[in-house]
Formats: structure tokens, C-alpha cells, sequence
């Protein structure tokens, strides 16, 4: 009951702080729109200029960076507790480079620039990310494989795998334009580069039902965390579960890449805060790791653009400068 009112009030102030730095984000920026603009704006009051900004421009980017925080928020937490590996996570595995990988040769064999998505190549890019995501997982799963899989065995591998993939996506990079390589550059290290509502409706469905699925799945990861020979011995299917687990993180860290390019250790750092907080039930970790994943990108999207305005500093660099200094301190208490 204790965890349960705290997550409730956890949740409810996550909530109200991301709606506060999503009014902020909509006021700051190039054009700076009032507080009250905003609002009369939002209820169909503003000017040409003010609907054009905030509708076309700066909703689609806060509704990516809050959808693409969700899902690795939920996807690292499912991570950590399928591999009994406080250091797991879609970055550290592999996952985000081999989406990025897939996504980037899509562009370069079928849209020969960054900056003509347009059509179906919206709906395309995310099913390339998903792709590249399920096949850095599955690379990295049966690296890892020695009769069974070893936490620390399976960090190593994914490093591995992650370092392959970015030089693979180097030699594509050189063949680019000067132009879409600056850009594919700055995508990777984690930008949202590419906002529009089409691409909302690319990624939203996707990523709100693998939330639910994974959510709804809160008793297997508890029972998962109890070992393989407990949960054999309650009655689950170890392995059919595990992969099952895996698709859905692995799917939202492929849907999140798509969207918001390649963000490091977000999913590490926001399933441990949660932790802390509500202790490792997944019922009350769960929602509190997207809402942490979301609360943490958000504030972190907003701060790369308006901190050294008119220059902007890409989310992904703002979150691992956010994130290394904990990282650091994991590897070092893990045994």
C-alpha cells in the first residue's frame, strides 16, 4: 500500500511537471510566444503566425520527444528485469545503433536525402528502425548464448555489436552529401529532426500499444525477477516469456530511434529512479519509468533548444550529459 501511494503521488507530480515543461517549451524558442498567447492560441484564438509555430512546428516535436521518452522509459525497465541486469539497456545492447543502422540505409538506397520524407517514407522509416532493432537483438542474444544468458556476458556483446553497427554506419556516412552527413550525424547522437503530425500517427500507435502489452505483462517481469528455476517452478514459461519481453522492448527502443534518432542511457537511468522510489514491483515501476523517461527527454529536448539559442544543442547530448555521471557511478557499485 506504501508503494502504491507513492507511486500514485509520484505519478500525479511527474505528470503536472510535464505539462509545465511542455507550456514552457511551446513559449520558448526563435519565436517566443507569451503564456498567454499560448493559450489563446491553443483554443483557436492566435494569429496565422502563432497557429503556425505552435501547431505545425512545436507540438509535433513535444509530442515525438514525449511518446519516444514513454518508450524508453518502458522499454529499459523490461530490459533490466528480462536479463537481471541493472546495466541493460536499449543503448548499451546495441539496439538503438542497429535501428539507426537500418534507418539510415533506407535513406541512403531509397531516399537519397534526410530532408525528403514525405508519403509513405514517414510510414517507412519506423518499420526500418523496428527491423534494425529486432536484428541487433537477435545478433546480440545469440552472441550472448551459452547455455543460458550471463548479465555481464550480455552487456559485453551488446558494446560489441554497438560498436560494429557505428562503424558500419560511418562507411554509409562518407557516401552521403556533405549535408544529410552533418545531419545523419547529429540524428544519431539523438535529434528529433524530422516533427510532423504524419509522423506522429507513424509512431504513436505503435508505441502506446506496446506500452499497454508490457504494462500488462507487470506479473511476468515479477516473477521473472525471482530467477528462472522460481518462475519454472510457479509455472511460467521461462523462455517463451523472456522473448515475448524482449519483442516489446525491443520494439519500443526501434519505434523511439525512428523518432527521435539514437538517445543513450535513458532507458538505464529512468527504470532505476522508479526503483528507488517504489522498489521493484513492475506495477508500480512500470508507469513510473515512462513517466521519468518522458519527464527527463522532455526537459532535456527543451533545454538543447533554448539554452545556446539560436544554436541547438541535439536531446541525446543534453541526456547522456545528464546520464554518464550515474552510469559511471552503476558500473562501479555492480559487482
Amino acid at each position: 500500500m506504501a508503494n502504491y501511494k507513492k507511486m500514485t503521488a509520484w505519478s500525479v507530480g511527474l505528470s503536472l511537471y510535464i505539462v509545465a515543461i511542455i507550456l514552457i517549451s511551446l513559449n520558448l524558442g526563435a519565436v517566443q510566444i507569451s503564456p498567454g498567447e499560448v493559450f489563446q492560441t491553443l483554443f483557436g484564438q492566435g494569429n496565422s503566425r502563432q497557429e503556425l509555430v505552435l501547431f505545425t512546428f512545436r507540438l509535433p516535436a513535444i509530442t515525438i520527444a514525449l511518446l519516444a521518452g514513454l518508450a524508453l522509459g518502458v522499454s529499459g525497465a523490461i530490459l533490466q528485469a528480462v536479463t537481471r541486469n541493472e546495466l541493460a539497456e536499449p543503448g548499451i545492447l546495441g539496439i538503438n545503433s542497429g535501428a539507426g543502422f537500418a534507418v539510415i540505409l533506407y535513406i541512403f538506397f531509397f531516399q537519397s536525402s534526410m530532408n525528403t520524407l514525405t508519403g509513405w517514407s514517414i510510414y517507412m522509416l519506423p518499420l526500418f528502425g523496428l527491423a534494425g532493432a529486432f536484428a541487433a537483438a537477435i545478433i546480440v542474444y545469440s552472441l550472448a548464448w551459452k547455455q543460458g544468458v550471463e548479465p555481464i556476458r550480455l552487456v559485453l556483446v551488446g558494446i560489441g555489436v554497438n560498436s560494429g553497427f557505428g562503424a558500419a554506419l560511418i562507411l554509409f556516412q562518407v557516401k552521403m552529401n556533405p549535408q544529410d552527413f552533418m545531419q545523419a550525424i547529429v540524428w544519431l547522437s539523438g535529434d528529433i529532426w524530422s516533427p510532423s503530425w504524419s509522423f506522429v500517427t507513424a509512431i504513436a500507435p505503435g508505441i502506446l500499444l506496446l506500452i499497454l502489452y508490457g504494462a500488462a505483462k507487470f506479473s511476468t517481469l515479477n516473477i521473472l525477477n525471482l530467477g528462472d528455476e522460481v518462475a519454472m517452478g510457479l509455472g511460467a514459461g521461462v523462455e517463451k516469456e523472456r522473448r515475448i519481453l524482449l519483442l516489446i522492448a525491443v520494439g519500443l527502443a526501434g519505434l523511439s530511434v525512428a523518432a527521435a534518432g539514437g538517445i543513450a542511457f535513458l532507458g538505464l537511468v529512468a527504470p532505476h529512479i522508479a526503483r528507488r522510489i517504489v522498489g521493484p514491483k513492475h506495477q508500480y515501476a512500470l508507469p513510473l519509468s515512462a513517466l521519468f523517461g518522458a519527464a527527463i527527454l522532455l526537459s532535456a529536448d527543451t533545454a538543447g533548444r533554448n539554452l545556446f539559442a539560436p544554436a541547438e544543442i541535439p536531446v541525446g547530448i543534453v541526456v547522456t550529459i545528464i546520464s554518464t555521471p550515474y552510469f559511471i557511478y552503476l558500473l562501479m557499485k555492480t559487482k
